[in-house]
């Protein structure tokens, strides 16, 4: 039982003395010492990317991406910010020609309204004399249905003058 604990308290100290010296390498800056002097990184433009900074469409792009045979940082982000740009106005353009696609729908849907709108007056108009002269036909059928019978237009003794002298009593 003794021995079996004492084979756990060594297991013990010896990942303790690993993880020591892990955390000792460490701290004396002798692990894996990482410099980003770019002398073994190679940057590939796009062909339209660097025709655009050779042609000086950009005023402010200084300099080469490779000086003495270091990678020149500041030119890499200016490149970047180069691209940036390019993808900011392809953006651009193609909203615009998204929003005359839209401008040349709603034009098109106005003129349609304003069609439909001229349509409904020419209806209404063509009801409104079709509807009086409905009125006037079947007036004019009642007067003949009301003289037929009573001799005369009720109608027109109530507009007339004399009301009393048109009236016979029996």
């Amino acid at each position: 039982k003794v021995r079996s604990m004492w084979m756990l308290i060594v297991e013990e100290l010896t990942s303790l003395t690993k993880n020591k010296e892990i955390v000792d390498s460490v701290l004396e800056d002798c692990v894996h010492h990482c410099i980003l002097d770019g002398t073994d990184v190679v940057l590939r433009a796009p062909r339209l990317l660097a025709d655009r900074v050779e042609s000086g469409k950009q005023d402010h792009f200084t300099g080469n991406i490779y000086e003495g045979g270091k990678l020149n940082f500041l030119a890499v982000i200016q490149l970047l910010n180069e691209a940036l740009r390019m993808l900011r106005d392809e953006c651009c353009q193609s909203e615009l020609k998204e929003l005359d696609r839209i401008e040349n729908i709603v034009t098109s849907c106005h003129k349609a309204l304003q069609d439909l709108k001229t349509k409904r007056l020419e209806k209404k108009q063509q009801n409104y004399v079709s509807l009086r002269e409905s009125i006037s036909r079947n007036q004019k059928g009642w007067e003949m249905k009301w003289k037929t019978f009573l001799g005369q237009c009720p109608f027109n003794s109530i507009f007339e003058e004399n009301i009393v002298s048109s009236v016979h009593f029996i």
